[in-house]
């Protein structure tokens, strides 16, 4: 077998370096901002919880509602809660009812495999939410925590 390999040929000067693009730069967080990740899925949890990290957040996950209220509890620091909708025990939007009675400036992204006018439909979520759907890239999350943090 014989595999043969064609590159371009760089005719530029040696010290020539590119210039950064900042039209397609994807908004960063700070390790100021702490983000609770609650997902059952434990793929989905750790994967959501990398790109996030990679974004420059600190990060907190849990697997239900009760434990993400327990940390909440010893975390006040906490600045959003990234909840999925349809959890066993409680679902999202009751664990955000519950969170912002114990901290009222907390923020909230919502995120589900469901549409969102499904769950829209079925009044598990109300109009006007912060919402994401799965799968997400790692841009859009970025978009949406930064979108979620000014609003």
């Amino acid at each position: 077998t014989t595999i043969k390999l064609y590159l371009p040929q760089f005719l530029g000067a040696a010290d020539s370096v590119a210039e950064p693009q900042t039209g397609n730069m994807i908004p960063r967080g700070t390790v100021q901002q702490t983000i609770l990740v609650v997902e059952d899925d434990e793929k989905l949890r750790r994967s959501t919880v990398e790109m996030l990290r990679e974004l420059g957040y600190t990060v907190m996950a849990a697997d239900g509602a009760a434990t993400a209220l327990r940390v909440l509890d010893e975390h006040p620091d906490l600045t959003l809660l990234f909840t999925d909708v349809v959890m066993p025990d409680m679902n999202g939007r009751k664990l955000a009812e519950e969170a912002r009675r114990r901290k009222p400036d907390l923020k909230v992204v919502y995120t589900s495999g469901y549409p969102r006018n499904a769950i829209l439909d079925n009044g598990v979520l109300i109009a006007g939410v912060q919402f994401i759907s799965k799968p997400f890239t790692l841009e859009q999350l970025a978009l949406k925590m930064r979108d979620a943090s000014t609003a």
